[in-house]
């Protein structure tokens, strides 16, 4: 076993993202001075149900995850994406097609890739656009609110329901269940009085059933939501299980839903901490939106990192590398390499070229739906700016206690009230 340095901050201690940005900001900055690629072991389990393993290789280096991803043949995803080992029935169901390989991550998502087409994302757009608007309708008289469960929260939940065919009736129900999966280390969201196995496999089998009966709904029909496109696919090869279909809709709400909400949240503290910028985006929103968009998700990095595992012994850089190691792909340390961005704790939307990887690494895992994530993070922005133009956070950020998601559970906002509701 590779020796462990005890001098430097345990990642994937999810009490560590209590600390606050300055704090991680500074250590990820030394980790990337001192030991880019070093050996940690696992954080102890908080319960008997997962057990520690026998530690992990911590990448935090842009060019190293771009060649772990770009790479799948040698650094495998099968094993399931967080450090944790969990059995791998319960791996898949929770994480879909980014725990698979070739060759059945390739027709999982190719499959998929139907509800990504340009023209069902053409009409996602003007979905879009409709739930914006009618988010700030419903706010813009309170003066201030929490910007997370108002605001970031209602846009992609909104979108992935859609996207799906879930009702609006359901939407709560996808809400609640999203935050255990994912918030689960976080007291706030994990549920009383049941184990960690039991109340992810409860959530997760609620929105199965859930997915179950919308898709017997649409069988048969001419829906043009992905769930109608894909349980009436006329050829064999192009149809899900139905226990793909639910795997696949868990990954959307975990992945499609959960990310971009902490992105739009970040958002809007990176905004409001950097005035320069946010006047400097309003001025020219549609020729900036594209690299603000990308500045956001780079800082905010919603993932905070993704688990590869060794197929065979093999080295990156110097380090050797045995197979079974576990290696933790940082994304959001990635992020903030020195090395490819000047100034890399700066907010500054004029970054050129920004090669962020919020969106995950170069390669076959790329994120499907991230055109769809900017457009969501573009046009609620768009919303704000011209309707709540002095919109701003109020005090830090509540953040989740999560080694895996970067995420914020409440960000009080303030703007000058506009209007009233009827």
């Amino acid at each position: 076993m590779p020796e462990w340095n005890v001098s430097h901050i345990n990642l994937m201690d999810s009490e560590v993202w209590l600390q606050g940005a300055e704090i991680i900001d500074a250590e990820i900055a030394r980790l990337h001075a001192e030991a880019p690629l070093d050996w940690f072991e696992e954080p102890l389990a908080e319960n008997e149900f997962l057990q520690a393993g026998p530690g992990y290789w911590s990448i935090i280096r842009h060019a190293d995850i771009g060649t772990i991803s770009r790479n799948p043949e040698i650094f495998s995803s099968s094993s399931g994406v967080t450090i944790t080992d969990t059995p791998p029935e319960f791996t898949e169901f929770f994480s879909s097609m980014i725990a698979m390989d070739d060759p059945r991550h390739a027709r999982l998502r190719r499959i998929v890739s139907k509800g990504f087409t340009p023209r069902v994302l053409g009409l996602l757009e003007e979905s879009v656009q409709d739930v914006a608007r009618n988010i700030v309708d419903g706010m813009s008289h309170l003066g201030s609110c929490d910007f997370v469960t108002e605001v970031a929260a209602a846009v992609p939940l909104k979108i992935v329901c859609d996207l799906m065919g879930i009702p609006d009736s359901e939407f709560s129900r996808v809400f609640e269940n999203s935050n255990v999966i994912l918030g689960i280390q976080d007291p706030e969201f994990a549920p009383q009085d049941v184990d960690f196995i039991t109340a992810l496999l409860e959530a997760g089998a609620d929105l199965a059933a859930l997915m179950g009966d919308v898709a017997e709904l649409k069988r048969g029909g001419d829906g043009q939501d992905l769930t109608s496109i894909l349980v009436n696919a006329n050829l064999e090869d192009d149809q899900l299980t139905s226990a793909d279909l639910a795997s696949f809709f868990v990954l959307l709400v975990v992945a499609g839903n959960e990310t971009t909400r902490n992105a739009i949240s970040w958002g809007l503290k990176y905004l409001t901490d950097n005035p320069s910028q946010r006047d400097l985006w309003i001025a020219d929103f549609d020729a900036l939106a594209g690299p603000a968009v990308e500045e956001i998700v780079r800082l905010a990095s919603p993932v905070t990192y993704m688990r590869r595992t060794v197929r065979q012994d093999t080295t990156l850089g110097k380090t050797k590398l045995k197979e079974g190691d576990k290696l933790a792909m940082f994304y959001l340390a990635a992020n903030r390499d020195p090395s490819v961005f000047e100034n890399p704790n700066a907010f500054n939307i004029l970054r050129n070229p920004n090669p962020q990887y919020g969106y995950g690494g170069p390669g076959p895992h790329f994120c499907l739906g991230a055109h769809l994530a900017r457009r969501e993070i573009s046009i609620i922005f768009r919303e704000l700016f011209k309707r709540l133009p002095d919109i701003r956070s109020v005090g830090e950020p509540d953040t989740l206690q999560s080694s895996f998601i970067h995420g914020v559970k409440h960000l009080q906002c303030e703007f000058t009230p506009v209007g009233s509701k009827n």
